[in-house]
């Protein structure tokens, strides 16, 4: 079998094929009808036959049957008269039975060449690369992609060995393969062969072993299909695969492997009956632990595995609470990050190992798309526990460093605190004094008395308010969040500095809006900041000529929150100090330490606030505050 189609030769091939079939009629016509030749050499027209056959046109053999018929019909007519039938009748019957016979059986051939040449074709339609081998390897059909995929034409590969030109790699023994091929009549397998440029193409093998009538093996049928992209693709994967594991087996980081299918669809079917995803949640909490559950946990890394105490991964994977505690709010901003097609979501929690302990963890639950990035959803976790250490160590150190502020400012009020002290005591002595008076005389005023010892019991307690208020703004105690009225505090701050201002010559207005809210918060750090922006705004006039005055006031911004601002009519604060005002260790004061706005900042910002600053030079510098009010106090 070859791929070259017996029909389609080329036309002048064909013309030329009934050009010399008509001349070796016609010659066999004059030879039977001129010469005295007894044979029957009519026999001679199935060469002519023979030879429009080789046109592989049904028609053409047609055409030649008929004429050599009537030529043989017409010398006999023309030889002989029909009134006697002897042996030259009988050698035209002969004659027309031989041209009978040539032209059934050139017909039967033309049906079955055409019938091949039809395989022929269809195997050439293939995207397989398909070819033909004798019993000794020899190749006898090679179809169109395989020239295509082996570079080498039909012409190219016939008759060559097909284990030698495309030098093919089995995986096994050759011999045993084409037992099995003897043995079965078909095998099938994957093999590597090389085309005519060079290149290595990994096929799957079909081979169907081909019979003749008697049963006997005569060729072999293989068909290839090209997978060298598909195996390098399904080896890029392993790689990758491998890789994954590695670096997942590998990481520092504790990595969780998740299965949210099961998730996915709880939440499809959840009826919300027209509330919002997240305000359904919050208010069903059973859902939500129900729905942990089914975040099926399917593989732990060893990082993980040790920052839990456990030794493998099966503790984890037969136990989803395993990890977070029952009071773990995190996987609901987790839950509804996934409903809404987030590509991730990060949080802080607490993770529980296997004894009990827990530990502070940073995690990002990532959430891959596509259809099966459901059964893929990765939890990155990171131990926290030495940076939370870090953290309370920072913060004593910070309530260090503002406890020491808040000596040395009230070393700088000390004069203040005196003279605020002095005064109650003053008046203590005064009014005891006038008692004893009113007593020693020889009638003695009872009711000046009384009166004396009220003014009296009233000063103690103002120096004892004036006492406690120091000792409070000294006091070394965590900081405590308290519902507090801002009002009181600035009054309260506003009492500590006001001895110290009024030495200055600063004059302090304060303008407090009525009504405001509670916020929430420490009030010795609330006063420290307030005593400290205050300090800074009357020292930072104390070279200056004229009038100083500072504006102190509180307002609300908006329903959330309330402004304080702290104004000064100073010389303001230079332009290349504006961006490091708040930096640690940064002062424009000859003795500052430099502490003073960066514990502020510090301070303000704990409480869910900030603190920022605006000066025009020559006119004076506004410190401004904002600060959450207390959630119970805020507006429905």
């Amino acid at each position: 079998m070859t791929t070259h189609d017996p029909t389609t030769g080329s036309a002048m091939s064909r013309a030329g094929l009934r050009f010399w079939s008509a001349v070796l009629a016609v010659a066999v016509f004059l030879v039977d009808v001129l010469t005295p030749l007894e044979g029957a050499v009519a026999v001679l027209y199935v060469v002519a036959i023979l030879l429009a056959a080789k046109t592989s046109r049904r028609n053409d053999i047609i055409v030649a049957a008929a004429g050599c018929v009537v030529l043989t019909i017409t010398a006999y007519l023309l030889s002989h008269d029909l009134e006697s039938i002897a042996s030259p009748a009988l050698r035209a019957l002969v004659s027309l039975a031989a041209i009978g016979i040539t032209t059934l059986l050139a017909l039967q051939n033309h049906a079955a060449t055409t019938h091949l040449a039809a395989q022929a074709r269809l195997l050439n339609l293939s995207h397989d690369m398909i070819f033909a081998r004798n019993r000794g390897g020899v190749i006898t059909f090679w179809n169109k992609t395989a020239e295509q995929a082996y570079g080498w034409s039909a012409d190219e590969a016939l008759g060559q060995l097909a284990d030698k030109l495309l030098q093919t790699t089995y995986p096994d023994r050759r011999e045993t393969i084409e037992t099995d091929l003897l043995d079965t009549g078909r095998w099938e397998g994957r093999v590597q062969q090389r085309t005519k440029d060079g290149a290595t193409l990994t096929v799957d093998a079909r081979w169907a072993l081909q019979h003749d009538r008697l049963g006997k093996p005569v060729g072999v049928l293989e068909t290839h299909t090209d997978v060298t992209d598909r195996v390098a693709a399904h080896n890029a994967l392993v790689r990758s695969e491998q890789r994954y594991r590695r670096m997942f087996d590998a990481s520092r980081i504790g990595v969780i492997e998740e299965d949210w299918s099961e998730l996915r669809a709880a939440l499809q079917s959840l009826e919300t009956e027209g509330a919002g995803l997240r305000d359904h949640l919050a208010q069903h909490p059973d859902f939500v632990r129900r729905a942990r559950r089914l975040a099926r946990i399917t593989d732990v890394n060893p990082a993980l595995q040790k920052m839990a105490g456990a030794n493998g991964a099966s503790p984890f994977i037969e136990n989803v609470d395993l990890l977070l505690g029952e009071n773990d709010r995190s996987f609901l901003g987790a839950l509804i990050a996934f409903a809404e097609g987030e590509p991730f979501y990060e949080g802080e929690t607490e993770l529980v190992r296997l004894d009990g302990r827990k530990v502070p963890v940073l995690f990002t639950i990532t959430f891959p798309p596509g259809p099966d990035g459901d059964r893929n959803v990765l939890a990155f976790v990171v131990d926290i526990t030495e940076r939370k250490q870090a953290q309370d160590a920072l913060l004593a150190a910070q309530a260090e460093l503002a406890h020491a502020a808040r000596v040395a400012t009230l070393g700088e009020l000390s004069a203040s605190i005196a003279h605020e002290v002095n005064q109650p005591l003053a008046a203590i002595v005064t009014s005891g004094e006038a008692g004893l008076r009113w007593l020693r005389r020889d009638v003695p005023d009872l009711k000046e008395v009384a009166a004396t010892i009220v003014h009296v019991v009233a000063e103690g307690r103002r120096a004892s308010e004036v006492v406690a208020r120091v000792r409070t703004f000294l006091k070394k105690a965590p900081a405590q969040q308290d519902s507090l009225d801002i009002a009181e505090i600035i009054q309260e701050a506003a009492l500590l500095v006001a001895r110290e201002l009024a030495n200055d010559d600063v004059a302090l207005t304060v303008e407090t809006e009525h009504g405001l809210r509670p916020i929430r918060g420490d009030r010795i750090q609330l006063q420290q900041v307030l005593v400290n922006l205050l300090v800074n705004a009357g020292q930072a006039m104390s070279d200056q000529r004229g009038s100083r005055t500072i504006t102190l006031r509180a307002g609300a911004v908006d329903g959330e929150r309330l402004a304080i601002t702290v104004q000064d009519s100073g010389p303001g604060i230079r332009p290349d100090d504006m961006p490091r005002l708040f930096d640690p260790f940064f002062t424009t004061k000859r003795d500052g330490m430099g502490m003073g706005l960066a514990i502020c900042r510090t301070t303000v910002e704990a409480h869910g606030g900030q603190l920022s600053v605006e000066s025009t030079p020559g006119a004076g510098a506004t410190f401004r505050l904002t600060l959450p009010y207390s959630p119970e106090y805020a507006r429905p």
